[in-house]
């Protein structure tokens, strides 16, 4: 038997392949299936099956191309509703792949249908769980995403998730290790740790979410602190549930090089996105006007997911040469199949054809340093509020760039305010949208909090709450 876990860092997500005696089972592939089709042909095994833990909101699932390209069954776990064909297990239901068992653990909570799936070895051991969403390391799934498809609260989501976490996974022997769908870094949870491999007993020992000391405590502490899902979740959920255009064909369709006169001919009249992906040290130099910044080199998809929101948003890509298919595969992966072309030799391309160009006005934290005044300069600081309560500049305002659509309308144009982020790639993703909307008088910091800690600005932890954004 061999378990690889393929994991996916800008997603923070696990998808699972299994060998065992000639045959293979997958859980939770991305969207692009050549890296499974690789194995399996290295590996000389058939794919029997898919399984997939619940209607993933975070990505689309690449089950829909692999069943067809292997012709392996999809299965998914009790209630759920497909518009492709698939089997839906009964709970406790055992699937024979080789010479390992997988068991199904019906788990609602995070949503209705989902399922752990239990890995029982050649020996007959309990081997490992595939948790998908029901529990993390060091957390367990939000019970926020599927009220609305199952005509509950979150609170009784929440009750359902404690008792299938008590019934199905908690009895199970500490030695089982937990392979996870998400780690740190995905809208999944709120508390996931770095790790994306653990076992049974550790998280016993250190997951807050399973040390409650009553039902009513875990609903409460789960449901406790939960940000809004990103707009994108649900179209996502959609795509999975009711199949999606392969991506071979996305893949094709995307692949459209485009001069410079042609390139601003579409982005005058086709109402498309112009999506920038460079780096945010290169882009603040000259780009597009009107171009919005989401580095490839970062949490890209889901970025572009949370800010773009729409799916179905028409999209013109500039990238460095040789990342088209790369970034338009990476859009695949949150359901953003709308690209109808790239700038053919990038933004040199356009420079050579002498077109207008915009900068970003960028300064260093040691520049920062001398032109803040304390109590008259204005800083609006765009990481998460936790990193904000942890540490931020005295006054600083938090606009977390998640919510940009709902603060800019506060800001006065006519007034100067400083812009960071932790590093540099968040501000830049903000300081191209406040430009693209006609904001002008800013100055991005380069380097963000981190170069901004060894300065002498004065900073605090102390948290204004009018200065937070709610």
């Amino acid at each position: 038997m061999k378990v690889e876990q393929i994991y996916t860092g800008c997603l923070a997500q696990g998808a699972y392949y299994v060998v065992s005696n000639g045959e293979a089972f997958i859980i939770d592939p991305l969207r692009e299936i050549e890296p499974y089709l690789e194995r399996l042909t290295a590996d000389g095994v058939q794919l029997k099956y898919i399984f997939e833990t619940h209607f993933h909101a975070d990505f689309v699932s690449g089950h829909v191309d692999l069943s067809k390209k292997t012709g392996a069954s999809i299965v998914y776990g009790p209630t759920a509703q497909t518009e492709f064909d698939a089997i839906i297990a009964n709970d406790g239901q055992i699937f024979n792949i080789g010479n390992v068992q997988l068991k199904v653990l019906h788990t609602p909570g995070h949503t209705m249908e989902s399922t752990t799936y239990l890995l029982i070895d050649e020996n007959g051991k309990e081997h490992a769980i595939f948790s998908g969403d029901t529990l993390f390391l060091g957390d367990v799934g939000r019970p926020d995403l599927a009220q609305k498809a199952a005509d509950m609260t979150q609170e009784q989501l929440a009750g359902l998730l404690y008792e299938s976490l008590n019934s199905k996974i908690m009895p199970l022997a500490d030695d089982v290790i937990v392979y996870p769908a998400h780690g740190a870094g995905s809208a999944c949870g709120k508390n996931m740790s770095k790790e994306t491999v653990g076992t049974i007993g550790d998280q016993k020992q250190t997951n807050y979410a399973l040390n409650q000391p009553s039902k009513e405590a875990f609903i409460a502490a789960v449901t406790d602190g939960l940000l809004p899902p990103p707009a994108y979740f649900g179209a996502n959920v959609a795509l999975n549930k009711k199949g999606y255009e392969s991506f071979d064909a996305v893949r094709t369709k995307s692949m459209r090089g485009l001069t410079p006169d042609a390139f601003e001919m579409l982005a005058e009249t086709s109402g498309a996105l112009l999506l920038d992906t460079r780096d945010a040290a290169v882009f603040h130099t000259g780009f597009i006007p009107q171009s919005i910044n989401i580095g490839v080199n970062g949490d890209f998809a889901p970025w572009v997911g949370a800010l773009i929101g729409d799916v179905k948003q028409t999209i013109l890509l500039i990238t460095e040469v040789g990342k088209e298919e790369e970034v338009i595969t990476r859009l695949s992966r949150v359901g953003f199949d709308n690209v109808i072309g790239y700038l053919e030799g990038g933004f040199e391309a356009w420079l050579k054809s002498s077109k207008e160009i915009d900068t970003v006005n960028r300064i260093t934290a040691t520049v920062f340093e001398t032109q803040f005044t304390a109590g008259k300069s204005m800083v609006i600081d765009v990481r998460k509020e936790s990193e904000y309560g942890a540490e931020h500049v005295e006054d600083a305002y938090s606009k977390p760039l998640a919510y940009i659509n709902e603060w800019t309308k506060d800001i006065n144009p006519a007034d100067h305010f400083f812009l960071h982020c932790a590093g540099g790639y968040r501000s830049m993703i903000a300081a191209s949208i406040l430009q693209a909307r006609g904001y002008r008088n800013f100055t991005e910091i380069e380097g963000g909090f981190k170069a901004i800690a060894e300065t002498h600005v004065p900073k605090t932890d102390f948290v204004c709450q009018s200065k937070v954004l709610k």
